[in-house]
């Protein structure tokens, strides 16, 4: 009962650093003086955050514990984000924000060892409970941040309610982390703390880095640029940002559904299909007719973007100990945030020189190709064998 609510609390305080702040950024701007090079510091910090912090998770959960090395992830996301919402200096917002970026980040890669560690028969049921976690965490930094901010007197308050959050979900990991110090090592020491395949020639380890990677910079480049497709296509600044509203709050049902549906078949194939067939559709529509059924194209591309559920619970599925699960993890998200940080800027870059949104519409369909080649291969009923480095195709449902 502990650990899930202790998951649950983790996986809500995942996103509203990033999403607190994007709501707020020119009153923060104004604030504190940032120049638009700072701001853009700002917005690229997440993802070097998630690739860099969460490479070397893995490697800190062996050394320390995962129970302890979340705890005090979570005491770095509180810490920084509560003094970043009181500072008045323009460099320590960009330090302490970087500190919560990184706990953040290595809760991303270690949150499916852990469910694999505590919940191994039950991993669609989990990892789609603290995706909708997440999803809610997501959303409610959007949305939330400004009306609180104007009720405690300005920005400032409103990024000091997301320290907060983070402190309460703070509580359960530190007893946690006094109860069972190396929650991932403890079950699996004989398994698989001797002999880990190196997942570097590791295929399987390869196409799940390039799944994430591509759905990432999918993600990142459609919550990046939207608001913007719909202003050009003549909608007014409500209209643009309550399209963005319906794709975020979709993913809330979707990452509650999509994990468990995965989880009780041993071949995920048909739900990469699902998921890029869907982002294809939703794409088409904002190219060709943006202005002609609007939430009908949000809504395809918010079923598309089930694809991070998704390659979450294949994380935990593809392998045997969990253990092999968080350097997986790691390794899936490190190399995956390296790929997802070119989405905007080549989104934006082909926006600039064309004046359109045609050829950068036709760039995310192009890439579309390698995250189904990638998902396709990811997707099999196959697991990463830790007792011989290899892969095995022993794959059963909730397994």
């Amino acid at each position: 009962m502990l650990v899930g609510v202790a998951v649950m609390l983790l996986a809500f305080n995942l996103r509203p650093a990033v999403t607190s702040l994007g709501a707020v950024l020119d009153d923060v701007r104004a604030g504190l003086g940032l120049s638009a090079t700072a701001a853009g510091v700002v917005t690229t910090l997440p993802v070097l955050c998630f690739a860099g912090f969460g490479a070397v998770a893995p490697r800190l959960a062996r050394r320390y514990g995962t129970h302890r090395v979340i705890a005090t992830s979570v005491a770095a996301i509180a810490l920084g984000l509560a003094v970043r919402s009181v500072t008045g200096s323009a460099v320590l917002f960009l330090v302490v924000t970087g500190v919560a970026l990184g706990g953040m980040a290595t809760g991303n890669v270690l949150l499916p060892a852990i469910v694999k560690t505590h919940f191994p028969r039950d991993i669609g049921r989990m990892t789609g409970l603290y995706t909708t976690s997440m999803a809610i965490g997501t959303t409610a930094g959007a949305a939330l941040t400004v009306p609180v901010g104007k009720l405690a007197g300005g920005w400032h308050g409103g990024l000091f309610v997301w320290g907060g959050t983070a402190a309460i979900a703070l509580v359960p990991w530190i007893l946690l982390a006094r109860s069972k110090p190396a929650a991932v090592s403890e079950r699996d020491s004989h398994a698989s703390t001797h002999v880990v395949p190196r997942l570097s020639r590791t295929p399987l380890a390869w196409a799940l880095a390039v799944y994430f990677g591509s759905q990432s910079l999918q993600a990142y480049a459609v919550f990046g640029w939207l608001p913007q497709i719909y202003r050009d296509a003549g909608f007014d600044a409500t209209t643009a940002g309550l399209m963005l509203g319906i794709l975020a709050a979709l993913g809330i049902p979707v990452s509650f559904v999509l994990p468990n549906l995965a989880s009780r078949r041993p071949d995920q194939r048909p739900y990469v299909v699902a998921c890029v067939v869907a982002f294809a559709g939703g794409y088409v529509g904002l190219m060709t007719a943006p202005a002609t059924l609007p939430w009908l194209w949000a809504v395809l591309v918010g079923i598309g973007l089930g694809a991070f559920p998704l390659v979450l619970t294949m994380i935990g599925l593809r392998s045997e100990a969990a253990e092999v699960t968080a350097r997986l993890s790691g390794f899936a998200q490190g190399i995956g945030y390296v790929i997802a940080a070119s989405g905007p800027l080549a989104v934006g870059a082909l926006y600039d020189i064309t004046g359109g949104w045609t050829a950068p519409i036709g760039l995310l369909l192009v890439l579309l190709v390698p995250q189904l080649v990638a998902g396709w291969y990811a997707a099999r009923p196959v697991q990463i064998d830790a007792s011989n480095a290899g892969v095995t195709g022993n794959l059963n449902p909730r397994s």
